[in-house]
């Protein structure tokens, strides 16, 4: 039988043999934290419990309180302390996860999962998270000179893991697998958000470089990642825009994924904001005033933006409640877009001293810590729950 249309047409081609998995379900899909226990198929599979990347997302969440204190635009008592704790209990759970995951041996065979891949990006964003929360909220703790070693490692590891990530996935997505035009959801985004991270992380170690060449290098080295991380992020926005409306409404686990989209759209207006803020140390005055404009008026138009894709995925979420949304791990895809949401909009309450977003940003960080201590003690005990199961086998 010969196709009669398009639609008929795609859905007749045979899929890639190197992809297994086409479009994603609420089961596969795990953006924030894939379940404990799931086996990645292999030609060998022996039912081992493996430690997926996303588990990372976990130290994304858990970072961006901690980082997000920082910015707020007004001060609270035992704010920074408490910030402070957290920070280092972002740092040992990053290293307890880097350990566990290069034990296992389980790169290669997440590399050649459909799913797993796209989340290779949030080991990269947590290595930028604590190394940025190292500067900010390390020196009274560790002494300023051990802050700036560890940031500077942390971001140099973390921004070539970015970038090799937000290169590979998108050309094993174009060579190895085959999408159906409902398959893009808010993971597809994993990939290509790191640069814009190694924008905002790195304009922070513009003041501590030295100045003339290599200052200017490291600045406009970040704004190349971060026209990198915007472009892609909002092609990559446009399909999952495109998904939301002409196919089913997500549900079940998937709904958290919808949250990504604004932590990508809160990345681009923070991003705006620390290299507006870096520049002066390395431009000339004329491409200083326009860094600040750009920053203003372009975050303040992204951030309008934001506001819309939140009020979506609040809408959606809300609507998910009411029919009953059981816990899953997908619930730390809440945690960073939100906070990310939270320092763009903590960046314009700082460049234009305007209450519009003074009172947003200290209002939506408060739902950051509520959030992030749900999610955190239901993953500890979804977490206990598997691990007292025994092991299955192939």
């Amino acid at each position: 039988m010969i196709p009669k249309t398009r639609k008929e047409a795609f859905h007749a081609v045979t899929p890639h043999p190197s992809s297994a998995r086409a479009i994603p379900t609420e089961r596969e899909v795990d953006p924030g934290l894939p379940a404990l226990g799931t086996p990645v198929p292999t030609a060998n599979t022996t039912g081992r419990r493996l430690l997926g990347p996303s588990w990372f997302a976990a130290v994304m969440g858990t970072g961006i309180v901690a980082n997000a204190a920082v910015a707020l635009p007004r001060g609270f008592p035992g704010l920074r302390g408490a910030a402070t704790v957290v920070w280092w209990g972002a740092g040992l759970l990053l290293v307890v996860l880097a350990v566990g995951y290069v034990r296992q041996r389980a790169l290669r065979l997440h590399a050649a999962d459909p799913m797993h891949v796209q989340f290779f990006g949030a080991p990269a964003v947590a290595l930028l998270t604590v190394g940025a929360g190292a500067l900010q909220l390390g020196p009274p703790v560790i002494g300023a000179r051990a802050a700036l070693d560890v940031d500077r490692v942390l971001w140099s590891l973390g921004t070539a893991l970015g970038l090799a990530t937000a290169c590979a996935v998108p050309y094993l997505m174009v060579t190895r697998h085959r999408f159906a035009p409902d398959a893009a959801f808010g993971g597809w985004l994993m990939p290509v958000v790191p640069p814009l991270v190694s924008a905002t992380t790195g304009a922070l170690l513009v003041p501590h470089t030295p100045a003339g060449q290599p200052r200017l290098a490291l600045l406009l080295g970040c704004c190349a990642m971060f026209g990198l991380g915007l472009v892609a992020a909002l092609l990559v926005l446009a399909m999952v825009y495109s998904r939301l409306v002409h196919h089913d409404a997500p549900t079940g686990a998937m709904v958290p994924t919808v949250w990504i989209g604004l932590g990508a759209l809160g990345q681009i207006v923070t991003g705006l904001g620390a290299l507006a803020t870096a520049a002066p140390g390395a431009l000339p005055a004329p491409y200083v005033r326009g860094a600040a404009v750009l920053a203003l008026l372009g975050g303040v138009g992204v951030w309008g933006f934001a506001l819309l894709w939140l009020v979506l995925a609040a809408a959606l979420t809300l609507r998910e409640l009411r029919a009953g949304l059981p816990f899953a791990p997908t619930w730390w895809s809440f945690i960073f877009p939100l906070g990310a949401f939270v320092t763009g909009t903590a960046a314009l309450a700082a460049r234009t001293g305007s209450p519009l977003f003074t009172w947003p940003a200290v209002v939506l960080y408060a739902l950051l810590v509520a959030a992030w201590a749900a999610v955190a003690c239901r993953s500890l005990g979804h977490a206990a729950a598997h691990a007292g199961r025994p092991k299955s086998r192939a």
